[in-house]
Protein backbone atom coordinates (compact mmCIF):
# COMPACT_ATOMS: atom_id res chain seq x y z
CA UNK A 1 0.00 0.00 0.00
CA UNK A 2 2.88 2.40 0.65
CA UNK A 3 3.81 2.26 -3.02
CA UNK A 4 0.25 3.22 -4.00
CA UNK A 5 0.40 6.09 -1.52
CA UNK A 6 3.60 7.31 -3.16
CA UNK A 7 2.12 7.07 -6.66
CA UNK A 8 -0.91 9.10 -5.59
CA UNK A 9 1.34 11.67 -3.90
CA UNK A 10 3.24 12.12 -7.17
CA UNK A 11 -0.03 12.40 -9.11
CA UNK A 12 -1.14 15.01 -6.58
CA UNK A 13 2.00 17.05 -7.19
CA UNK A 14 1.32 16.97 -10.94
CA UNK A 15 -2.33 17.93 -10.43
CA UNK A 16 -1.27 20.89 -8.29
CA UNK A 17 1.03 22.37 -10.95
CA UNK A 18 -1.57 24.69 -12.51
CA UNK A 19 -3.55 25.60 -9.38
CA UNK A 20 -0.36 26.49 -7.51
CA UNK A 21 0.89 28.55 -10.46
CA UNK A 22 -2.37 30.51 -10.34
CA UNK A 23 -2.18 30.80 -6.56
CA UNK A 24 1.38 32.08 -6.85
CA UNK A 25 0.17 34.98 -9.03
CA UNK A 26 -1.94 36.17 -6.08
CA UNK A 27 -0.09 34.92 -2.98
CA UNK A 28 3.49 33.79 -3.45
CA UNK A 29 3.98 32.76 0.19
CA UNK A 30 0.87 30.57 0.33
CA UNK A 31 1.73 28.92 -2.99
CA UNK A 32 5.29 28.20 -1.84
CA UNK A 33 4.07 26.73 1.45
CA UNK A 34 1.54 24.55 -0.39
CA UNK A 35 4.23 23.36 -2.81
CA UNK A 36 6.55 22.43 0.08
CA UNK A 37 3.71 20.62 1.84
CA UNK A 38 2.89 18.63 -1.31
CA UNK A 39 6.54 17.67 -1.62
CA UNK A 40 6.54 16.65 2.03
CA UNK A 41 3.68 14.24 1.40
CA UNK A 42 5.61 12.36 -1.28
CA UNK A 43 8.97 12.48 0.48
CA UNK A 44 7.65 11.27 3.82
CA UNK A 45 5.68 8.44 2.20
CA UNK A 46 8.81 7.37 0.30
CA UNK A 47 10.94 7.48 3.42
CA UNK A 48 8.35 5.61 5.49
CA UNK A 49 8.28 2.82 2.91
CA UNK A 50 11.91 2.05 3.82
CA UNK A 51 11.47 2.30 7.60
CA UNK A 52 10.01 -0.01 10.21
CA UNK A 53 8.03 0.26 13.41
CA UNK A 54 7.04 3.49 15.08
CA UNK A 55 9.36 5.54 12.88
CA UNK A 56 7.36 4.44 9.84
CA UNK A 57 4.04 5.40 11.44
CA UNK A 58 5.45 8.77 12.45
CA UNK A 59 6.45 9.55 8.86
CA UNK A 60 3.02 8.54 7.56
CA UNK A 61 1.44 10.85 10.15
CA UNK A 62 3.72 13.68 9.01
CA UNK A 63 2.70 12.98 5.40
CA UNK A 64 -0.98 13.13 6.43
CA UNK A 65 -0.39 16.43 8.20
CA UNK A 66 1.26 17.83 5.09
CA UNK A 67 -1.66 16.65 2.95
CA UNK A 68 -4.03 18.43 5.33
CA UNK A 69 -1.88 21.55 4.95
CA UNK A 70 -2.23 21.36 1.16
CA UNK A 71 -5.99 20.97 1.54
CA UNK A 72 -6.15 24.08 3.75
CA UNK A 73 -4.03 26.12 1.32
CA UNK A 74 -6.37 25.22 -1.54
CA UNK A 75 -9.39 26.11 0.59
CA UNK A 76 -7.85 29.49 1.42
CA UNK A 77 -7.06 30.13 -2.23
CA UNK A 78 -10.64 29.36 -3.14
CA UNK A 79 -12.08 31.40 -0.24
CA UNK A 80 -10.06 34.43 -1.27
CA UNK A 81 -11.19 34.09 -4.89
CA UNK A 82 -7.81 33.12 -6.30
CA UNK A 83 -8.79 29.57 -7.31
CA UNK A 84 -11.98 28.17 -8.79
CA UNK A 85 -13.70 25.01 -7.61
CA UNK A 86 -13.39 23.36 -11.03
CA UNK A 87 -9.60 23.71 -11.02
CA UNK A 88 -9.49 22.12 -7.57
CA UNK A 89 -11.65 19.06 -8.27
CA UNK A 90 -8.81 16.74 -9.35
CA UNK A 91 -6.32 17.78 -6.63
CA UNK A 92 -9.02 17.46 -3.98
CA UNK A 93 -9.97 13.97 -5.17
CA UNK A 94 -6.31 12.93 -5.00
CA UNK A 95 -5.95 14.51 -1.55
CA UNK A 96 -8.97 12.54 -0.33
CA UNK A 97 -7.51 9.33 -1.72
CA UNK A 98 -4.06 10.03 -0.26
CA UNK A 99 -5.46 10.86 3.16
CA UNK A 100 -7.60 7.70 3.14
CA UNK A 101 -4.55 5.56 2.39
CA UNK A 102 -2.49 7.31 5.05
CA UNK A 103 -5.28 6.87 7.59
CA UNK A 104 -5.37 3.13 6.89
CA UNK A 105 -1.58 2.93 7.15
CA UNK A 106 -1.51 4.70 10.51
CA UNK A 107 -4.54 2.90 11.99
CA UNK A 108 -4.02 -0.69 10.94
CA UNK A 109 -3.17 -3.22 13.58
CA UNK A 110 0.38 -4.48 13.41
Amino acid sequence: MAFDALEIAIQLAAALREPLAELRRHDRDLADQARRAAGSVALNVAEAARREGRDRHHLWRVAAGSAAEVRAALALGEAWGYLGAAALAAPRALLDRELAMLWRLTHRRS
